[in-house]
């Protein structure tokens, strides 16, 4: 029996990517033999080393797609790859995270294939406009405003508004075998637009994860702030750069703050660099590696190895995080017990918070 796991981009070690990645393993735990469908080309192996799970022996259907700057757009087409794996396995289960496949409904209703919905965070929310009065629509949300309401990216938002109704199904809870999704903060989001209740299935930590059972005292770390995620603007670099930085080395001179993000796509190269800029402009220090920490303000890093990000965290006092919204967040849970105190800023409200 066939399981068909179905993700929009695949290659990169991400949050969606670990998640997908697990529910293949389980599905193989569980009998089924998993597909994984991409439109991008991926590298099975690098699994093994960014988390510690082993797809490389799942067969798999990629259509190749390199247009890595429009991420959203590649969502609009996630079905097709799924559509060559309905002909060529005749799968039991579609397992998708993407709401964008509408044009396969009928066929698993006829066919009746059990599809099951993971739900990152709904997009229906942000893009389309009978929401909008939830407060998440992508010209209301602080976050989605900031980076899709300026041009050009607010003709890139304007017509994958559009677009979105065309590939999306309606309510997943009328289509769907089953709905999930990765928290209760984002369960009760769903609940406010559906009105049903999905079921919450955390991500979980990676594999590979080490577990810590002590830890280095405060007075024993480095006047470190660290940071980690891929780089993305919702990952709000930026804001701390300009808001955060240029007060905590003028207060604290001996502290450093380090960013650790994937950056495997031009979108992320291009947000790195846009990341240097401001750091130059904001009259910081910067460097590239480690080794330059002494002579540094800050430190972009760009695919740190587990085991020095692991290292860097148990050294370093702060853990920053300073995403709005944020509906799970892996770079959170993974740190956490035993690496450093987490620091959450919500610019929304004066102050930070202590957790």
């Amino acid at each position: 029996m066939h399981a068909v796991i179905a993700h929009h981009f695949w290659d990169r070690p991400g949050g969606g990517e670990l998640v997908m990645a697990s529910i293949a393993h389980a599905m193989a735990r569980a009998g089924y033999q998993p597909v994984l469908t991409s439109l991008s080309d991926f590298e099975p192996r690098k699994y093994l080393e960014w988390f510690g799970i082993d797809i490389s022996s799942y067969p798999y259907i990629s259509m190749g797609i390199r247009l890595r700057s429009f991420g959203l757009y590649m969502r609009l087409l996630v079905w097709y790859p799924v559509k060559v794996a309905l002909r060529r396995y005749s799968p039991r289960i579609i397992f998708i995270d993407s709401p964008t496949y509408k044009p396969l409904v009928s066929d698993l209703r006829r066919k009746g294939i059990k599809l099951i919905e993971y739900i990152h965070f709904p997009l229906d929310l942000s893009f389309r406009r009978k929401y909008v009065s939830l407060g998440y629509y992508y010209t209301e949300d602080q976050y989605m405003a900031e980076r899709y309401t300026r041009f050009p990216l607010s003709i890139y938002a304007w017509l994958y508004s559009k677009l979105f109704d065309k590939f999306a199904r309606e309510n997943p809870f009328q289509v769907s075998t089953a709905v999930l999704t990765n928290s209760r903060w984002t369960a009760s989001i769903i609940k406010m637009a559906f009105n049903e209740d999905p079921i919450v299935l955390n991500p979980p930590l990676p594999p590979n994860s080490p577990i810590t059972t002590s830890s280095r005292s405060f007075d024993e770390r480095k006047p470190y702030v660290v940071m980690v995620g891929r780089y993305a603007e919702e990952k709000r670099y930026h804001w701390v750069l300009e808001n955060t930085v240029p007060k905590l080395v003028k207060e604290i001179p001996q502290a450093k703050v380090i960013i650790m993000g994937s950056a495997g796509t031009s979108t992320s190269e291009s947000y790195y660099n846009h990341l240097m800029r401001i750091s130059l402009k904001n009259g910081l220090r910067v460097g590239t590696e480690i080794s330059h920490i002494s002579n540094v303000d800050v430190v972009l890093m760009k695919n740190v190895p587990r085991q020095e990000m692991v290292k860097l965290l148990d050294e370093s006092r702060v853990f920053l995080h300073a995403t709005v919204n944020e509906h799970w967040g892996i770079a959170v849970a993974e740190p956490w017990p035993g690496a450093c105190p987490w620091l959450f800023i919500n610019p929304a409200v004066p102050g930070v918070t202590w957790q």
